[in-house]
């Protein structure tokens, strides 16, 4: 082959070698019938040994590297004052910039912390996208969640760098509608997982702080997949493509007061959060909280090895060479469907590629649980392991009790971090396509049984 017949483009592969594997197995078509059926058509629902490549979520399910579990053995189990309490620390302050940190044993921990210290009841917290675990802690502490992002985040075509981003018309009525004082802070997520891990750019984090800083509300980040944001504004926006991940994600915390954290994404940890602050009277009150519902204040329900291990995940998951290979992972797997007509969620996003549920079943209407049947049928199909983003996540309306129809529909197939192979993207792009073909025989489900908060974990449902 001469010059002029090979690639454009040279191949890339994950800065990282295998050094220590788990075998998996695919069940039998009739075995993986039945394993879903027992699981009343959730996902959720499934044991992991009948999984074969599962893309479930990317929350605790990264591979560590050898730095961190060598870290593992440095774990300090003291109940009080840990060292690996303070590496975490120091690692936060140094990459996220805050001035004080609560550890909570994952981000739900933090939410809860949160809701708990700021929000009163008749409060309404502003958003990009509810998020499922966020709104349930601002509801049970008595606010209202209420949505602010731009209306191209609720399209899966339309393509924009940044469809993350905060209206700021919409957040400044909301403002004038039930007045700041009503208003304790308004949550940015970066990425917004439910629109299909859209970024949020760093002129619109800025402007909703000067916004908010101008009525005196303050602004918290669900900063669970920051650093993936922060790689979206280097590659997409004008003046950061010169600029490393690690100073993006600095400066981009700067035009916050805190933030809720998952160390079980970005941070690459199988478990773990933190709550942080800038503000002295929310940091007090959330250390008296923590040694309530999580532990004390300085391990917050988790191990010394746990923190050891999250400190240093933070310092891997800001290298650029470690984030440019992960997503482009995600990016390799959407690129594939797109070249293939299969209906996603448009332009990729960081964590997972979103499958257009509506687009994919136009014959099920969406109290057939769409998404939740599509998810049902690629487990049956290849035994991935999918799940579902669309009514049964949006869950009901805390005062009607009126399902939600959010206008997204969508089957998220997540990627973990330094898990799978390209080939493993391969299997799950043909089994996509493998359903695709035979959408027209889907039927849709039913649900069976719902429990009160947060459905889409225990729901069961039955074919129609």
């Amino acid at each position: 082959m001469d010059a002029s017949q090979r690639p454009a483009r040279r191949s890339w592969a994950e800065p990282w070698k295998v050094k220590m594997v788990e075998p998996i197995a695919m069940l039998t078509r009739d075995q993986r019938e039945r394993a879903i059926r027992t699981a009343g058509y959730n996902t959720f629902l499934l044991k992991s040994e009948e999984v074969y490549i599962d893309l479930l979520t990317d929350s605790g399910t990264s591979a560590m590297s050898d730095w961190q579990w060598a870290g593992m053995m440095l774990g300090d189990e003291a109940y009080a004052g840990s060292k690996n309490f303070y590496n975490l620390e120091a690692a936060i302050r140094k990459h996220y910039g805050y001035k004080h940190i609560v550890p909570t044993h994952q981000g739900r921990g933090a939410e809860h912390l949160l809701s708990k210290v700021t929000i009163k009841p008749g409060d309404f917290i502003p958003g990009n996208m509810y998020f499922t675990t966020t709104r349930v802690h601002q509801e049970l502490a008595g606010g209202t969640f209420v949505d602010v992002i731009i209306d191209e985040a609720h399209d899966p075509e339309i393509e924009l760098p940044f469809k993350g981003n905060v209206d700021l018309d919409k957040f400044e009525a909301l403002i004038r509608k039930v007045g700041a004082e009503k208003i304790p802070y308004i949550t940015v997520h970066a990425t917004v997982n439910m629109a299909g891990g859209q970024p949020v750019s760093m002129a619109n984090v800025k402007a909703v702080s000067d916004l908010a800083k101008t009525h005196g509300i303050k602004v918290f980040l669900d900063a669970t997949r920051a650093v993936e944001n922060a790689y979206f504004i280097q590659q997409r926006e004008v003046g950061y493509s010169t600029k490393s991940v690690a100073e993006i994600l600095l400066e981009f915390c700067s035009h916050s007061d805190g933030c809720t954290m998952s160390g079980k994404k970005d941070a690459l940890v199988n478990i773990g959060g933190w709550l942080a602050v800038n503000d002295d009277r929310i940091f007090e009150d959330a250390t008296n909280l923590v040694v309530i519902y999580e532990g004390l204040q300085t391990y917050g329900g988790m191990a010394g090895r746990d923190m050891e291990a999250m400190a240093r995940g933070i310092v891997e998951s800001v290298q650029d060479d470690h984030i440019r290979a992960r997503i482009g992972q995600v990016e390799y797997l959407g690129n594939k469907l797109i070249e293939w007509g299969i209906p996603i969620v448009r332009p990729v996003g960081g964590h997972a590629i979103y499958l257009d549920a509506k687009k994919f079943c136009p014959h099920l209407p969406q109290d057939a649980f769409p998404a939740q049947t599509l998810a049902a049928e690629l487990y049956a199909d290849s035994g991935v392991r999918a799940m579902e983003r669309g009514i049964v996540s949006a869950g009901r309306n805390k005062d009607t009790g009126d399902h939600y129809y959010p206008k997204l529909e969508l089957v998220r197939l997540t990627i973990p971090r330094r898990v799978y192979t390209q080939a493993h993207m391969d299997v799950v792009a043909e089994s996509v396509a493998a359903v695709n073909d035979e959408r027209a025989k889907i039927r849709g489900l039913r649900m069976v049984y719902e429990p009160k908060y947060l459905r889409f974990f225990q729901a069961r449902f039955e074919p129609n």
